[in-house]
């Protein structure tokens, strides 16, 4: 008998899988036409041009549809960046099967007006942030020797507004559990504290973000556009971090690559990472 049951919680093992049951998507809002490689990759050829994806993605299960970014919709930065094919991040959930209202939780992965400048299309949504990157843009990014760079103002009034509801929380720092199996992780420097997630299915998946922006950047170990300069050497800590925490590069989904759209199955608006 006691036999028995042991072979029974040893077949048990080898059918439940060792990692949550989320189910992952990427979403395409938009396109930025012809732009340039070199401010993707550090050491791309000058004049070299490519068509990149705006994006955020679904991670859904355990009770919760959370958005990790959440794109963004005012006319300003559409103009700006001559962004085409766009299509508004509430609206274009519904075409990987999700209505904004019920969206429970984003994750920010930065400020920047591509990546959290759709948060008042999420009202209900509890909103992610690193701590530290909350504290920076609404307070010393303003100030004559800030930073605010690709920051919209009207984003950083949303975050403080959120806040005053008791719908925002703060991830303290490197390494840590917000949701079970999903781990943020710094170090990547694109923003003042941007973070990038990991995804503990099986197998597990990192969402990189603009951590890392194209699969060259993890192939050449070329680093991207920091938040200052002498940031280098840590994003390119953050770009081997990832392939250690995924397992190899086919498990790294990076921020804007177009690859990602082809590599994986789905649509040209949305494809199933997992």
């Amino acid at each position: 008998m006691i036999l028995h049951l042991m072979n029974l919680l040893i077949s048990l093992s080898l059918i439940v899988p060792h990692g949550p049951a989320y189910k992952i998507q990427a979403i395409r809002y938009g396109v930025i036409p012809q732009y340039p490689t070199a401010e993707l990759v550090k050491g791309a050829p000058e004049g070299e041009k490519i068509d990149i994806p705006l994006v955020f993605w679904t991670i859904r299960g355990q009770g919760r549809n959370i958005l990790f970014d959440c794109g963004f919709h005012r006319e300003q930065w559409i103009k700006d960046f001559n962004v085409t094919d766009f299509i508004r991040p509430d609206k274009a959930v519904e075409l990987a099967g999700l209505n904004a209202a019920d969206v429970t939780d984003i994750i920010i992965s930065h400020t920047h007006w591509d990546h959290m400048g759709g948060l008042d299309l999420f009202p209900d949504a509890t909103l992610w942030i690193q701590k530290d990157e909350y504290d920076y843009y609404v307070g010393p990014a303003w100030q004559e020797d800030g930073n605010s760079d690709g920051i919209d103002p009207q984003d950083v009034m949303e975050l403080v507004r959120r806040n005053t509801q008791g719908k925002l929380k703060f991830i303290h720092g490197d390494d840590v559990e917000v949701f079970p199996g999903i781990r943020a992780y710094t170090g990547g420097r694109h923003t003042y504290a941007s973070q990038y997630l990991l995804v503990q299915t099986d197998p597990p998946f990192v969402l990189a973000s603009d951590n890392c922006y194209l699969y060259i950047n993890l192939e050449k170990h070329l680093p991207i556009a920091t938040f200052l300069p002498e940031d280098a050497p840590s994003n390119l800590a953050a770009l081997e971090r990832m392939i250690s925490l995924a397992g190899d590069i086919d498990h790294i989904v990076p921020g804007h690559e177009p690859l990602v759209f082809e590599k994986f199955p789905g649509t040209d608006r949305v494809v199933q990472i997992k």
